[in-house]
């Protein structure tokens, strides 16, 4: 059955931290180029759920098994809890273990069991394993995340691995010997890991779920199970003996006496991410000369595990683990339980192991060296220097997995720390230009707001102006529509275009054509057709005469008129006066010519036109 990936990061929350990338011991994260996001290849994973318990702001989790569980305890059938003894460690906040068995009861199980059990049939195999020596030296094969990476990342030692099933599959096949063949079987435990290792095994072995601790606190908080309202309830037969010893490392050699003698033994035990990545190399490249077997847990022991809650105090829960083996074994009926041990004799406890290599090809010297040199590392290439900020042991390191596509070079806090100097540093002349820009900007902004107001000012002056000219100004587009109109052109007009003025100010966007006959808006046409002027025409208007000049202002595009009306008497001096002042102008010359034949006259008739000028201009005037 398809299950989805056991651990997911979210982009929503991530930070960009990568503190998961630095924790992970097998780089199974990926940095994306074009979004600098981590994101976890599922492939290389081995569920050590080291990134999970690093990450800061929670974007990472991990597959949960709580609607799973609540399905299957939903179901009817018969479901039996099989409880790891890290347990113990873990609440320490409930006074009494068998108040404990009875909260983990009303969630619905049938059965609750001790994983403890399991342990001592597996250490026994164990025992036997190492005591037959047979010239080959093992892994033990308890912990998954340890078994994944050398599946995974040394393939070639499979066959180091001692071929016994885990406490936790051992235990499942007790219980269904015990039990029945149809009991489901749920394992409670500290262990992220353990959620895929079950998805390996079928028929007797099978684990239909996996509830972390975090989970198991999380059912019991949603169906509001409390141990002050529980009485107490023991654990379902078969019961453990040393196995409990289990969580603390040595513990599983304790739980059947294995020698951890230093000098006659032959088991080396390590616990932790580094040591046990150090321990896998160290027996791959030197077993010959360590000769021992290796007891590996990847955490602290089981104690510190991934699926227990956050903050646990180790050497706290190592004593309850120890208080509580004691306080059992103080009643601890042996004969029975080495009766239970007699009875699973039979039980098929081996497994097999496949190689999943994930280890990617070394890309070649002159593609690490062209990396080196662009994160300005290249004096690192043949050597082990390195901060290891980045999460990789040294410089080169980085560098292949930069050329693996699994890292970015902002992961190099040195080059990317280098990169933010420049960076700043242009951002720094960068806000310095954009200060003087702005500051060119304001007084450009105040010089153009000072023209706009004298433009305002000017435009306000002229159509004053404008609107008390005795003559009719009016502009006109290649439409004939009206632009701009004075009030006297307005009054000239007439009636209807006063009409409109009051709905329309200033006649704009009139058409000249319903104001004025064919004969006069044909002037404007010709005017804009030709772009040439027309200069004081008379033209009839109704009962009055008019004045008229038509000029381009914008060729073919608008042209302005200027209306006079001749009979207001301002007009009419002004151009009588105009008129006998160009009579003058032409007959002046007429009479210079003729001023050798007239004599006095010419004179005479020049006083005499000028005595009539003057009566116009200065009517009350005597002559």
């Amino acid at each position: 059955m398809f299950k989805e990936p056991l651990f997911h990061i979210s982009h929503d929350t991530c930070i960009k931290c990568y503190s998961c990338v630095r924790i992970c011991p097998v780089k199974a994260i990926r940095v994306d180029v074009s979004n600098e996001l981590p994101s976890i290849i599922p492939d290389r994973c081995i569920g050590c759920g080291s990134c999970y318990r690093a990450c800061a702001p929670h974007s990472i989790t991990f597959r949960s098994s709580v609607a799973e569980c609540r399905e299957i305890l939903a179901a009817g059938e018969k479901v039996a809890a099989i409880c790891d003894p890290t347990i113990s460690g873990e609440f320490h906040d409930i006074t009494d273990y068998r108040k404990f068995v009875e909260m983990i009861r009303q969630l619905g199980f049938t059965y609750v069991s001790e994983a403890s059990f399991g342990v001592d049939l597996v250490a026994l195999k164990y025992k036997e394993l190492f005591e037959n020596f047979k010239g080959k030296y093992h892994f033990t094969a308890n912990c998954p995340a340890v078994v994944s990476y050398i599946e995974k990342y040394y393939p070639e030692l499979i066959t180091n691995l001692a071929p016994i099933v885990s406490p936790m599959v051992a235990t499942a096949k007790v219980i269904r010997q015990k039990y029945g063949q149809d009991v489901k079987v749920v394992y409670i435990g500290p262990c992220i890991s353990t959620k895929d290792e079950a998805l390996k095994f079928e028929g007797d072995a099978k684990i239909d779920s996996v509830l972390t601790f975090v989970e198991l606190r999380q059912m019991f908080a949603e169906f509001n199970i409390r141990e002050s309202q529980l009485e107490f309830s023991e654990f379902d037969a078969p019961l453990g003996h040393k196995g409990s010893l289990y969580p603390i490392i040595n513990g599983f050699l304790q739980a059947v006496d294995i020698s951890e003698n230093l000098l006659t033994g032959s088991v080396i035990t390590t616990e932790g991410r580094n040591n046990m990545v150090h321990a896998v190399k160290e027996f791959d490249t030197r077993i010959e000369h360590i000769r021992k077997n290796f007891n590996l847990f990847y955490d602290e022991g089981c104690l510190m595990g991934p699926g227990t809650s956050a903050g646990g105090e180790k050497f706290l829960r190592m004593t309850l683990v120890t208080d509580y083996a004691n306080k059992r074994l103080l009643t601890f009926d042996k004969k029975t339980w080495e009766n239970e041990i007699n009875s699973c004799a039979d039980l098929d406890l081996s497994r097999q192991f496949e190689a999943d290599d994930q280890r990617l090809p070394v890309p070649d010297e002159e593609k690490i060296e062209e990396v080196l040199v662009m994160i300005n590392r290249e004096g690192h290439m043949h050597n082990d220097i390195g901060c290891e900020s980045c999460g990789y042991p040294n410089c080169r390191d980085l560098a292949i997995a930069i050329s693996q596509g699994l890292a970015t070079t902002e992961m190099c806090h040195v080059f990317s720390g280098h990169n933010r100097q420049e960076y700043i540093q242009t951002l720094r002349t960068t806000n310095e230009n954009l200060a003087a820009t702005k500051i060119a900007l304001k007084e450009s902004e105040e010089k153009a707001k000072h023209e706009q107001e004298a433009q305002t000012e000017s435009a306000e002056i002229i159509t004053t102006m404008l609107q008390n000219l005795l003559s009719g100004v009016v502009i006109v587009d290649d439409d004939l529509k009206i632009y701009q109109s004075n009030k006297a052109f307005i009054r000239i007009v007439g009636e209807e275009a006063a009409m409109i003025d009051e709905v329309i100010p200033g006649l704009v966007g009139a058409d000249l054509k319903s104001l004025l006959p064919a004969h006069f808006y044909k002037m404007f046409s010709y005017v804009l057709t030709s772009d040439e002027p027309i200069e004081n025409k008379d033209v009839q208007f109704g009962e009055i005469k008019l004045g008229v000049s038509i000029f381009p202002i914008r060729s073919h595009k608008y042209v302005g008129g200027i209306l006079r009306d001749m009979y207001i008497p301002e007009v009419r001096k002004e151009q009588i006066i105009t008129r006998l002042t160009e009579v003058i102008d032409e007959n002046f010359d007429m009479v210079q010519k003729i001023a050798y034949l007239l004599g006095e006259g010419a004179s005479k008739t020049e006083q005499m036109l000028n005595s009539v000028i003057d009566s116009y201009k200065n009517p009350g005037k005597k002559t």
